[in-house]
């Protein structure tokens, strides 16, 4: 799967299964390594996904006139 199609949902379940195998602790070393590896790709794209989602939510505010204007959301989002 390219990392275009990959969701944030896909790539956080995937993340969560590689999590509780390396909490089981049945992996190999090598095992284990591959999987950190991956976890670490896989955070990367949450965080770019997250980045991405932020920049297109705008945040709707009023003023005291009773005017609408729109502004760039400024939360932090970080995984």
């Amino acid at each position: 799967m390219t990392k275009k199609a990959f969701s944030f949902e896909q790539a956080l379940e995937e993340l969560q299964t590689i999590v509780t195998a390396l909490e089981a602790g049945n992996v190999s070393l090598d095992d284990s390594l591959g999987l950190y590896e991956r976890g670490v790709e896989l955070v990367r794209l949450c965080n770019q996904r997250l980045d991405e989602a932020q920049q297109r939510i705008s945040v709707v505010q009023t003023a005291a006139d009773g005017t609408v204007t729109q502004a760039p959301f400024e939360g932090e989002t970080q995984l």
